[in-house]
């Protein structure tokens, strides 16, 4: 499956959950106060405009729904035929580290957002469902089993 291909899958998913709350995009912008403009979210919905996995998360909080549930619900296919593992484990401590790779910042604050949402501030690791796997993946425009492997060569998967 392409980029494109999930984008529009996801964007489908937050329009099927806007519309479920009884929602237009104008009342998103209005009732979100500015935050969320109507054409940007719409643009989210149709696919046009890929939406990082921090904006994702502050949208699911908006609409008080987990990101998990505003991403498509059809399984995705790792493309090297590997099983997507379910669930990868996320080392805080190394994720923390000042030498990470800036544009792992990203992973860093997504993992925060979990944990916030969980309560779970162990600080030693992290668990991250495969569908928190995929939200990642999107916003490093590949596919999850590509990002497993880049989050293994920068060291940051906690060794189960």
């Amino acid at each position: 499956m392409s980029d494109n291909d999930y984008q529009r899958r996801l964007g489908s998913r937050l329009r099927a959950i806007r519309q479920q709350q009884g929602m237009t995009l104008h009342q998103v912008e209005e009732q979100s106060e500015g935050k969320w403009k109507a054409v940007v979210v719409g643009s989210y919905e149709r696919g046009d405009r890929a939406v990082s996995v921090a904006k994702l998360a502050e949208l699911g909080e908006f609409y008080g729904v987990p990101v998990s549930e505003l991403l498509p619900k059809e399984d995705v296919e790792p493309t090297r035929g590997e099983p997507l593992p379910s669930k990868v484990m996320l080392d805080l401590r190394k994720l923390s580290r000042a030498d990470l790779d800036p544009e792992l910042a990203p992973v860093s604050r997504f993992a925060h957002t979990i944990q916030l949402q969980r309560g779970d501030f162990n600080g030693n690791v992290l668990t991250i469902r495969g569908e928190d796997l995929r939200a990642m993946s999107v916003m490093f425009g590949t596919e999850p089993s590509e990002l497993v492997v880049r989050l293994e060569d920068q060291g940051i998967l906690a060794q189960v």
